[in-house]
């Protein structure tokens, strides 16, 4: 890892490397996903399968999985497994329901009615990868989320792997964390048969989920005939802790990131030297036994970095502007930091909270906004699968108090029968009607 002194060039020179990684989709890619997605759009199943069978090698024995297959997936899990699944989901679910907006209504003295009202989403699509891994956390927190949200219908899409078949822990996942249907499709093709919906696969009103590049690129695509969560990039996490923190934790959760894949992001920032260097000392012991050191090593290689402040202002204010999805905070006194920092997807408290606690098992989502995007994008939430409408009642007295500013406003903008149609209402009372 290299190691950076925050001096006003090498850190932003750095950061500017880091914001290249998502940069645009490689144009080929674009072009293939384009063609993907008009050719699902126009012939519907057929074109699921004939993507399904050049990128996966083989159709599945049948496109939607029976509900009570993945109600006895459960059965194949090793118990350890299958509890620590469930009380991943339990801590999820209790996490999240206090998300839940309240609706409002205002009464005001002179009979006016303000409001809002909440309603989940009609129907939400699901992508959970499956091709080299299974993920059953990605079910656990998009699915979560959007039943408690009220969300009428959860369909989930996930490649068939080889023999036709899912991973049973995803299926589990599923059953318990309330998905209805699952289909056995991936990549772009799944993506577009959610959006415009096929002979058997519906069409819904929101995607999320992780993917490749050509399931962002899809997500991207079809945002607007859909909405979508957000599209995610490479993972980061970045720690901030001084000489009073394990050089061993920090390393490991540093290398926790790394193993991600190769444009991972791990960044140290610090304002002890001497934490630098036994930190990288750390990391070069730990990943000689991993099983993924040539990932990490690129990913270090690339995107890893110590950057050395002169004080832990200015390590906060470098946090700040770098924006991570994770922040860790090892310092004295760790939640004192809260209200000083502003941008980050989700932050880690303390040498006890280690990132990947948050990746499985405490509650908070762990879908984030990565590539500087916590500036304005927020976690993944139950109000991400909600809509929602305002009413409005006003008596006619109140109504002909407000007419001649609205048609004061109106009639500037140009809008005469923006202002008529307030207008008419006071002439119908002056005339008696």
């Amino acid at each position: 890892m290299r190691i950076l002194y925050a001096n006003g060039i090498d850190e932003l020179a750095f950061m500017d490397k880091l914001k290249a990684r998502k940069g645009g989709a490689d144009p080929r890619i674009a072009a293939d996903v384009s063609a993907i997605i008009a050719d699902v759009k126009r012939n519907g199943d057929a074109a699921v399968d004939k993507y399904t069978l050049a990128f996966d090698g083989e159709l599945p024995q049948a496109r939607e999985i029976p509900r009570e297959e993945f109600r006895l997936a459960a059965e194949k899990l090793s118990p350890a497994l299958l509890g620590a699944m469930e009380r991943a989901a339990a801590n999820i679910r209790a996490y999240h329901k206090k998300q839940a907006p309240a609706p409002f209504e205002e009464r005001l003295d002179n009979g006016v009615i303000l409001g809002r009202r909440c309603r989940g989403l009609h129907r939400v699509g699901l992508y959970v990868p499956g091709g080299k891994a299974a993920y059953p956390s990605t079910v656990l927190m998009n699915a979560i989320p959007a039943v408690i949200a009220g969300v009428g219908e959860i369909i989930m899409a996930t490649p068939p792997q080889k023999g036709g078949q899912t991973d049973p822990a995803v299926l589990a996942a599923a059953a318990i964390a309330g998905v209805d249907r699952i289909f056995l499709a991936g990549g772009a093709q799944a993506v577009a048969a959610m959006a415009y919906g096929t002979e058997t696969i519906p069409k819904v009103d929101k995607i999320v989920g992780p993917g490749n590049v050509y399931v962002e690129t899809a997500k991207k695509w079809i945002y607007g005939e859909v909405d979508i969560d957000m599209t995610a990039g490479p993972s980061e996490i970045l720690i901030l802790a001084d000489d009073t923190a394990n050089p061993a934790f920090v390393a490991a959760d540093l290398l926790s990131q790394a193993e991600h894949d190769e444009m991972a992001c791990s960044i140290l920032v610090t304002h002890s030297k001497v934490l630098a260097d036994r930190v990288i000392a750390e990391i070069d012991r730990q990943k000689a036994v991993l099983p993924r050191k040539a990932i990490i090593d690129r990913a270090l290689a690339d995107y890893g970095a110590v950057v050395i402040t002169a004080g832990v202002e200015e390590s906060v204010r470098l946090a700040n502007l770098l924006s991570p999805e994770h922040l860790e905070v090892m310092l004295p006194n760790p939640m004192e930091y809260l209200d000083r920092l502003d941008n980050a997807g989700s932050v880690f408290l303390g040498e006890y909270a280690p990132e990947p606690l948050g990746d499985y098992y405490a509650g908070p989502n762990h879908v984030l906004p990565t590539g500087q995007t916590a500036r304005f994008f927020s976690p993944l939430s139950v109000e991400s699968f909600l809509k929602y409408y305002s009413y409005t009642y006003y008596p006619q007295e109140a109504l002909l108090e407000a007419v001649g500013d609205i048609s004061q406003m109106a009639d500037h903008e140009g809008f005469a029968a923006h202002a008529r149609a307030v207008t008419i209402r006071r002439e119908d009372k002056a005339n008696g009607i």
